[in-house]
């Protein structure tokens, strides 16, 4: 009977060890970003702050559920969540055809708009000016963002011009300042931090592109999908997610 009763004993601690070490916490949500996009990820005091990142907590707490931020390049978000790596994606991602193809999305939170950073003495003057023949520019991007997709579909496959692509946006804003590329293509809300920090540079007024926002999820998950969207669309009708934005965005 001892001899049972110790082996019984083994084996528990066995089970808990191994649990301990490699289960998934299910209290737990991990969500990935990329805190270069301010203001819906960005490090303030060594901590990931912003719109997406309170958002993310009001709806793990929804849950019930504790949530880690987890910081990382923006071309490993989607990767990263497709082998279930993490739980869910919020880095200001917008929607499209192709990423439909690789994960789930949620409903629409927010609305970005891709505009055009240049110099003050800039040739370039709309986005017409992208897209005129012979004027071959260089224009800076954020690696795997919208803005390098749409640039590459709109202008380097029509052989209109040549796309340079950056890890951070930060960094395609400091090439513009050194002559490297012609323009930078970003989200109109960095791209109004960028402007602010960077004498001698403006945005030019017409839009590139007008896009949505949304949670990205492994197609694997469905059940958790439906819990998110669920808690975030209860988010958007109590006025939650509208007052997070306009905390960092304040209403013109």
């Amino acid at each position: 009977m001892k001899k049972v009763l110790s082996l019984v004993l083994v084996l528990a601690l066995a089970i808990s060890l191994v649990a301990c070490g490699g289960a998934k916490n299910d209290n737990v949500l991990t969500m990935a970003t990329n805190a270069e996009f301010p203001p819906y990820e960005f490090m303030e005091g060594g901590k990931i702050v912003g719109i997406d990142a309170e958002i993310g907590a009001a709806i793990a707490e929804k849950l019930g559920k504790e949530l880690v931020i987890e910081n990382v390049d923006f071309d490993s978000l989607i990767p990263g969540v497709q082998t279930n790596k993490y739980d869910f994606v919020m880095a200001g991602m917008t929607v499209t055809d192709e990423r439909k193809e690789q994960v789930n999305f949620s409903q629409t939170y927010a609305t970005g708009v891709q505009v055009i950073i240049v110099k003050e003495d800039s040739k370039i003057t709309s986005v017409d000016d992208l897209f005129a023949e012979g004027a071959n520019n260089k224009i800076g991007v954020q690696l795997a963002t919208t803005g390098d997709l749409y640039c590459t579909w709109d202008i380097e496959d029509e052989g209109l011009g040549s796309v340079e692509r950056f890890n951070k946006g930060a960094d395609a804003v400091m090439a513009l300042n050194s002559g490297k590329v012609d323009c930078v293509v970003i989200d109109n809300e960095p791209a109004k931090v960028f402007v602010a920090n960077n004498p001698g540079l403006k945005i030019l007024d017409t839009e590139y592109i007008t896009e949505d926002y949304a949670i990205a999820i492994s197609k694997d998950a469905p059940e958790l999908l439906a819990e998110i969207d669920k808690a975030l669309g209860e988010l958007i009708a109590d006025g939650t997610v509208k007052n997070i934005i306009e905390k960092y965005i304040p209403a013109e």
